[in-house]
């Protein structure tokens, strides 16, 4: 009874009766009931959830607890002849709260709430997973669960699209790779390469070599990106079976590098020309254009070399004539690579450059010519056959940086095909017979171009176009003023990189050109 005066006091004190507030015991008793019980929920809901792979499905929100009403009723102090009703506090008023019909020691001191909510202990349900034994899940009332399979609350991204385009890739890559016929060359090359008598032919065993280290690269290139695309694959796999969004980034970046290789790796199934897989011949000849001309030719044979680095190719520089100021006038080298003549061939034509000219005083914009010229290198050429009539033989002193040999004797040869007017020379060996074999290389390899543009000259009069068409026209236009350009007239890409091209970033030209040539030949 005194903790009750002291309480009925302090209320006074308060004056919480006069201004009509909230029992406190009762709003505290109300507050912290929610409180736990939301608890719980969150607790039974994450654990049915993330543990137990099962979805909850709320009920509609159950009543609140809301305050109650007192009825300050209590009976007087027997002490006291007179007294204020009292209320019912402490834990008498937790325990109505509580149950508020059940009598108190205290009297009848709460008044039943107007939804009365009693307060129900935790049962268990029974539910079964699709894919998991009987699982016994903690939860409070008015509360459902439901039983769905392993993995369906995942919210990990699906891969599978693209996983499934990249294995298409992957098979139209066994098919222009020929992985089934390297597959059976290969122990063949690996017998042949064993043979002790290998190297009596120098150059039959470094052909064998070099075509065993192509299809070596080709078949591992394949095993890699198979073996790639099957490690995603299951990472994906065990990233969506376990919920795992933290995965989601490395499987990303994997299948973009994935797709930039295939991309790199279906350039090879343009190389589909008879002679795309040779060593190439490249002639630069300076045109109209005076000292600019010769200059512009320099200027192409520079980029050839950087972009010959670029690939990792192989340049052989057999003859270089001086210009008359500046530049050069003409040049022949050999580009040695893995589709050299495929890569190349694109770059055969008539090359415009149009620049302030370095060469003028007034620093007028000027236009120059020059041309390129792409052979084939081909390794046998004795189906050739040269009347010794038809050459005339030159010898004369080689000009380069100075050795042993050069500047000293006569080693150069110049060789000229008098019924077709081909020239062909090479000055970059020890000896005058080495000069004079890869000049007539060359030589051969030049006249089974020109036989074969002869017959491609016949068949395009029987079928009516004219061979005259781009005879003297541009085939690549390079525009350094009054603006920056490179367009390549017949595949159409425009590049507004011109420094970069002269540079050597000559792919994607090249691989424009490639494009276009194959779509026209399906056209075709």
């Amino acid at each position: 009874m005194t903790t009750l005066k002291e309480l009925d006091h302090l209320r006074d004190g308060i004056n919480l009766r006069a201004l009509g507030q909230k029992d406190p015991l009762s709003e505290w008793q109300r507050e912290s009931y929610d409180m736990f019980g939301s608890l719980m929920d969150t607790i039974n809901k994450e654990y049915v959830q993330y543990v137990m792979h099962v979805q909850v499905t709320e009920q509609p929100e159950r009543p609140t607890l809301r305050p109650q009403r007192l009825d300050y009723t209590a009976p007087a102090d027997p002490g006291e002849s007179t007294g204020a009703p009292r209320p019912a506090v402490g834990a008498a008023a937790a325990s109505a709260a509580a149950s508020p019909s059940a009598p108190t020691s205290a009297g009848p001191a709460v008044a039943e709430a107007d939804e009365p909510q009693a307060a129900q202990a935790p049962v268990v349900r029974t539910e079964w997973g699709e894919d998991a034994a009987q699982r016994t899940v903690p939860v409070r009332e008015r509360q459902e669960v439901q039983a769905v399979p392993r993995g369906q609350l995942s919210t990990v991204l699906d891969f599978t699209p693209r996983l499934e385009a990249l294995r298409g890739r992957l098979g139209e890559a066994a098919e222009y790779l020929r992985v089934t016929q390297l597959e059976a060359r290969r122990p063949q090359l690996e017998t042949e390469l064993a043979r002790p008598d290998l190297w009596d032919d120098a150059a039959g065993a470094q052909a064998l070599q070099r075509e065993f280290a192509e299809l070596n690269d080709d078949l591992e290139l394949y095993g890699s990106m198979e073996a790639r695309i099957d490690d995603v694959g299951t990472l994906a796999e065990l990233a969506r079976e376990e919920g795992d969004e933290s995965l989601e980034p490395e499987i990303a970046g994997e299948l973009e590098s994935l797709e930039a290789d295939f991309a790199n790796l279906e350039l090879r199934a343009l190389f589909t020309g008879e002679y795309d897989d040779l060593d190439a011949i490249v002639e630069i000849n300076s045109g109209a254009g005076g000292v600019d001309a010769q200059d512009w030719a320099e200027m192409l044979l520079r980029m050839y070399i950087r972009w010959a680095e670029r690939r990792g190719f192989d340049v052989e520089l057999d003859s270089v004539n001086e210009g008359t100021e500046a530049g050069i006038s003409s040049a022949e080298f050999i580009m040695k690579g893995r589709n050299a003549y495929g890569w190349l061939r694109s770059e055969h034509g008539v090359h415009r450059l149009v620049r302030i000219s370095p060469f003028d005083n007034n620093a007028r914009r000027q236009t120059s010519f020059t041309s390129v010229k792409v052979t084939p290198l081909f390794d046998d050429v004795d189906d050739v056959d040269i009347d010794d009539k038809d050459l005339r033989i030159d010898v004369y002193r080689s000009s380069g940086a100075g050795g042993q040999h050069v500047n000293v004797t006569d080693s150069a040869v110049r060789i000229t095909h008098l019924p077709t007017g081909i020239v062909t020379s090479c000055q970059n060996e020890r000896s005058q017979h080495q000069n004079k074999d890869r000049a007539m290389t060359m030589l051969k390899a030049k006249l089974l171009e020109l036989e074969r543009q002869r017959q491609q000259e016949k068949v395009d009069s029987i079928t009516g176009e004219a061979s005259a068409v781009d005879f003297g026209s541009q085939d690549r236009n390079y525009v350094l003023q009054p603006y920056q350009q490179v367009k390549d007239l017949r595949s159409g890409v425009e590049l507004s990189n011109p420094d970069e091209v002269l540079d050597g970033d000559l792919d994607a030209l090249m691989e424009a050109y490639l494009r276009w040539n194959r779509a026209r030949s399906i056209a075709d």
